[in-house]
């Protein structure tokens, strides 16, 4: 199978060359991995299609629906349908479950380590209650996507053994009624994850979407990693992976379109700090942030300042915390 996707050859010609190269060898389309040739490809490798969710009612049904009938129903390509509940509050559990997903609770999970709320949190106990050789992520909040976010993401691994992680990218649909598109990642993505990669990680410029919700990893990757309880889950991955495995070990696939909700400024500025406390920790020389409070201020409050908690824990290797 190809990788190869075809771009403008004159954007490119101002580039580094190895990040042209990269970029062009590393990059496909959803529609270069037909299913048929993924479950060819797929030998005797277990799949996990894994849904952080945390008051997702309105999606949650239609996405674990979609994904039963048409990957595991129609075509054996994945074996395992797990929602992670993270603490909600309405019936993104049961909805889930009734549309033949395996629900956990994520502070079910191994209670002996604790639990704590956050989406990398979700992520890192689902490692304990999986059986998938590859893990497929979706987030629970998807209104326009399709099954090919799960067979695009697939696809690199599958064929490509030198491809330990893979990400999504997509056009964003926007969330005003107009239906138009947004070629551009979301605003975290594009005022703090981009521009922190070019002035820190150059080669990794060319990864689209950093922050995308929709990625595909290896288990025993996963597991050796450490991963941040919060939204910095999908950054500090990629920046591991590659310090450890280098660039050839990531591959990027447009998956088309996508529409999900939207979040306020300020919750934006707590994921845009949680993102810069991973960068801090990941940059040379070690920088551990000062505080793990925002301030905002908010005329409709009295008083107007008040404090956010930005989560900057990250747990231990799940591998080593699996032999404990």
């Amino acid at each position: 199978m190809t990788r190869a996707v075809s771009r403008n050859p004159a954007a490119s010609a101002d580039l580094d060359s190895g990040e042209v190269s990269w970029f062009e060898h590393a990059t496909s389309r959803s529609t270069d991995w037909p299913l048929p040739a993924l479950i060819a490809a797929k030998g005797g490798r277990r799949v996990s299609v894994v849904i952080p969710a945390r008051d997702e009612a309105a999606t949650i049904g239609g996405i674990v629906t979609a994904i039963r009938t048409e990957l595991i129903d129609a075509r054996p390509l994945v074996d395992e349908l797990v929602v992670i509940d993270s603490d909600s509050r309405d019936e993104t559990a049961s909805l889930a479950a009734d549309a033949g997903a395996t629900v956990h609770a994520a502070r079910s999970i191994r209670p002996d380590l604790g639990g704590a709320a956050g989406k990398g949190e979700a992520l890192w106990k689902s490692q304990f209650v999986t059986t998938g050789d590859v893990l497929v992520f979706i987030d629970g909040d998807l209104t326009e996507w399709g099954p090919h976010f799960v067979t695009g993401l697939l696809g690199p691994l599958l064929f490509d053994a030198q491809v330990m992680i893979v990400k999504g990218f997509y056009d964003r649909i926007l969330d005003d009624g107009s239906g138009l598109h947004a070629p551009q990642g979301g605003r975290v993505t594009e005022l703090v994850a981009r521009p922190l990669l070019g002035l820190y990680w150059p080669a990794l410029t060319r990864v689209v979407q950093p922050l995308a919700g929709e990625w595909a990893i290896r288990r025993e990757v996963l597991g050796s990693l450490t991963v941040p309880m919060g939204y910095g889950v999908e950054m500090a991955t990629l920046l591991d992976v590659y310090r450890l495995h280098g660039l050839d070990a990531i591959a990027q696939v447009d998956l088309g379109e996508r529409a999900h909700s939207h979040q306020s400024v300020h919750d934006l500025g707590v994921m845009a700090a949680e993102i810069m406390a991973v960068v801090m920790r990941r940059t040379t020389p070690f920088a551990e942030p000062r505080s793990s409070l925002l301030w905002q201020f908010d005329r409709s409050l009295d008083p107007p300042w008040h404090s956010r908690d930005v989560p900057d824990a990250e747990r231990a290797p799940a591998n080593a915390a699996d032999q404990a």
